[in-house]
């Protein structure tokens, strides 16, 4: 059966929350908020990155990047949430769908990869901290973003092929206001065996290698601490530590239950599995400029120098 031969719908109807269909309306409202927080944030963060000379540091300029990759993700999942909860306007194309999914998928591997190079800036800040300024030069920078971005668009290039291929005539109704690639291949009346390889191979050579990359770069950066002979200089240079393993878990922890919950949780209702990739998709954007701009000093006090310039 050739790749574009296939049975496939027009178009896919999605469903928001099953169960919650009645109160989709005042759930438009928090949404909105969540959005506009995430939005409003990163951009902010972004900008004070910009044009304060003191954040001109790569610290801060991987920070930028994970605030970009928030941005990203609200902005691909933001149509059609807004449209499904707003305006009860369901129906996404299937080449719309398609996109949105690889975007999705993709942005998420970037925020994963960005997290990782954070947690090597860490560790060279503490670990190896005379060196720091050599090791870490804006072009090892601007080589991580790029390294980062080009393993997320091609490791998730054979995504919507691997879709294509699939007859899908069980139904075409998806569980989320979003397309994911679970949800898409569960359609299919064929069999699904290759996309299921594919993405637990995904999972585990990316999201799991990053998040045991990060985990073995803080056992490393505890034993630097812990022979540290001053207890205030311990706990300073923990202290800097403190904004990314927030922004770590915010990420993971969603990630690791919805992964958890989609392998082994068949008999879960399908409310929890909605309600989990929600979290997963929709808190690290929300949550990251604010962890960032509570616990690090540098930024909060940037940001209030550049509204300040702003209202003059």
């Amino acid at each position: 059966m050739g790749l574009f031969n296939v049975t496939r719908p027009a178009s896919f109807l999605l469903t928001g929350i099953p169960g919650l269909e009645s109160s989709h309306s005042w759930l438009a409202g928090p949404l909105c908020v969540m959005y506009a927080v995430a939005l409003g944030g990163n951009t902010v963060i972004l900008q004070a990155v910009r044009v304060e000379p003191s954040l001109h540091k790569p610290m801060y300029y991987l920070l930028s990047m994970l605030s970009f990759s928030d941005v990203a993700m609200s902005m691909a999942t933001l149509p059609t949430v807004l449209r499904t909860f707003c305006l009860n306007a369901r129906n996404i194309a299937f080449d719309a769908c398609l996109i949105q999914m690889f975007l999705i998928h993709s942005f998420s591997m970037m925020e994963s990869g960005i997290l990782l190079a954070m947690s090597f800036d860490r560790y060279v800040a503490i670990c190896d901290p005379l060196h720091y300024a050599t090791v870490l030069t804006n072009g090892v920078i601007v080589g991580m973003g790029v390294a980062v971005t080009a393993r997320s668009f091609i490791t998730l290039f054979p995504l919507p092929f691997l879709i294509m291929r699939l007859p899908i005539c069980r139904s075409n109704v998806l569980s989320h206001s979003y397309c994911l690639h679970p949800d898409m291949m569960k359609l299919a009346c064929a069999d699904i065996t290759i996309n299921s390889i594919y993405g637990l191979f995904v999972l585990v050579s990316t999201f799991g290698m990053d998040l045991f990359s990060i985990f073995l770069s803080y056992v490393l950066i505890l034993r630097s601490v812990m022979a540290i002979a001053s207890h205030e200089e311990r706990l300073k240079a923990l202290n800097t530590c403190v904004s990314h393993i927030l922004a770590v878990l915010a990420f993971y922890v969603p990630m690791i239950g919805v992964s958890t919950v989609h392998r082994f949780g068949k008999h879960v209702p399908r409310y929890i599995h909605v309600l989990m990739s929600n979290v997963y998709l929709f808190v690290p954007p929300v949550l990251n400029p604010l962890i960032y701009s509570a616990k690090t000093k540098e930024i909060s006090r940037a940001i209030v120098r550049m509204f300040r310039r702003i209202k003059m």
